[in-house]
Formats: structure tokens, C-alpha cells, sequence
């Protein structure tokens, strides 16, 4: 069960047929293949759906921008919040009540 001595030359010369026969058809094929223009078909309706992919994306843009806007102005009202003196909690416990009872000590003796 071995190869025959003869089998080889053929196999050779089939081969040899095969490619010299086989290169010119793909390379004609792959010619043939690049001149052909790549224009590429689209359905009618997928440029009414780009279209309007583009208008979502324009306006979600948009809306993205008056969101950093308000969260710009935001932050900047808390920032100079931020730097007005802060009310002191406890006098205002202490209007609440009427009295002079939450009022801290320290401040009892000021008013001496």
C-alpha cells in the first residue's frame, strides 16, 4: 500500500497544469472584482431612519447640555452658599423658645 514510483511525475505534472491554469482565472476574477464600483445599495427606508437617529441624537445633545448648565449653576450657588458666615444653631433654638434656657453659658455670661 505504498506509493507507486509513477505516481509522483504525475501528481507533479497535474499540479503544474492546475496552477498554471489557476493563477490567470483568479487574478482576472480579482480584476473583474475591483473595477466593479462599491456603491453600496441601501433600502429606501434606511436613510429615513438615519435621519431621524440623527435628530434623537441631536436633541438628547441638547438636553445633556441644559442638564451640565443646571448642575454648573447649582454648584455655584452652593459654593458661594458656602462662603456666607453660617447662623448659629443654637440662638435659633433659643428664639424658638422664647427664653434664655438654650442659650449656651458662655453667651448667658456675655449678657451680664
Amino acid at each position: 500500500m505504498g506509493i507507486s514510483p509513477l505516481m509522483v511525475p504525475i501528481v507533479l505534472f497535474i499540479m503544474t497544469g492546475v496552477t498554471a491554469i489557476g493563477i490567470p482565472i483568479a487574478k482576472a476574477y480579482a480584476r473583474r472584482i475591483e473595477r466593479e464600483p462599491r456603491q453600496p445599495v441601501l433600502p429606501p427606508d434606511v436613510g429615513a431612519r438615519l435621519e431621524r437617529m440623527e435628530q434623537a441624537l441631536d436633541s438628547i445633545a441638547i438636553e445633556v447640555e441644559r442638564i451640565s448648565e443646571g448642575q454648573r449653576f447649582t454648584t455655584k450657588i452652593i459654593s458661594e452658599f458656602r462662603g456666607l458666615p453660617q447662623p448659629d444653631p443654637s440662638a435659633a433654638l433659643a428664639e424658638r423658645a422664647g427664653d434664655r434656657s438654650a442659650v449656651p453659658l458662655s453667651r448667658t455670661r456675655e449678657a451680664r
